[in-house]
């Protein structure tokens, strides 16, 4: 396994950014890994490695790299206290239009690499990754084929950056892995969503998962291991069906 750690420039600075893949020359299709708000440790790191391992070239970026240094955190730490004002100050350095604008910057560093498969990208997120992955595919409709939001909160809302907003623009196949009883994607909101994605005839599946928000996630403490298996394994087959062609 390769595991490269590289600076790349965006509009507002420089984003550090693990770019991970199997040993050997490739090529490989290309996936962005859009992080939760535990921002990069080594479980996220090895959480790319495993995506990798199915044959693609993976970026991990810092979306937090505007605020400076910080971490890594212990989430199981951080959970026992006020998360929020430990966490906040980071979230508040970035968004769904700040991540697009550093998926341009993403892109471009994809394109002078020789050892990607393609144009063709695709993009996972996890909690506020979610709704950056599907903002990313909807802001560049030509690049992404495919991307999947696993516990991604707030996906359709009244705010003007609202994933959901960018439905009509969407080409990529989207997967939308949900959390039973969460708070930040509740039954009414996974209705707005899946109502814009049917009306824009956007190729989908929306699964709830019998899991708490944040399965996903190995160093959470409600991590399901069981659910997170059946993730991985919808999350593989997307991009095998989607990141495996020609051109």
């Amino acid at each position: 396994m390769v595991n490269e750690q590289v600076a790349i420039r965006t509009e507002d600075g420089v984003c550090g950014t693990h770019v991970v893949a199997p040993d050997g020359a490739g090529p490989w299709p290309a996936v962005i890994l859009y992080m939760d708000a535990g921002g990069i440790r080594p479980a996220l790191v090895d959480m790319a490695r495993r995506l990798a391992t199915g044959g693609y070239r993976v970026l991990l970026p810092d979306l937090f790299y505007r605020y400076g240094p910080y971490g890594p955190f212990v989430p199981a730490e951080v959970f026992k206290g006020d998360f929020r004002a430990i966490l906040g100050p980071l979230m508040a350095t970035t968004d769904n239009l700040k991540a697009a604008a550093d998926t341009a910057a993403l892109l471009a560093y994809l394109d002078t690499r020789d050892d990607v498969a393609g144009r063709a990208v695709g993009a996972v997120g996890f909690c506020m990754g979610g709704r950056m992955a599907i903002t990313a595919a909807g802001t560049f409709p030509g690049r992404f084929a495919a991307v999947a939001s696993f516990h991604g909160g707030n996906l359709a809302t009244e705010e003007p950056a609202s994933p959901h907003r960018l439905a009509s623009k969407l080409r990529a196949e989207v997967y939308i892995a949900a959390a039973e009883n969460d708070g930040s994607y509740p039954p009414e909101m996974a209705e707005r969503l899946e109502t814009a994605l049917s009306r824009a005839d956007v190729r989908y599946a929306a699964e709830t998962y019998p899991a708490a928000h944040g399965w996903m996630m190995p160093d959470f403490p409600v991590h399901d291991r069981a659910a997170a298996e059946r993730g991985w394994t919808a999350m593989g087959a997307l991009f095998d069906r989607t990141l495996r062609r020609d051109g």
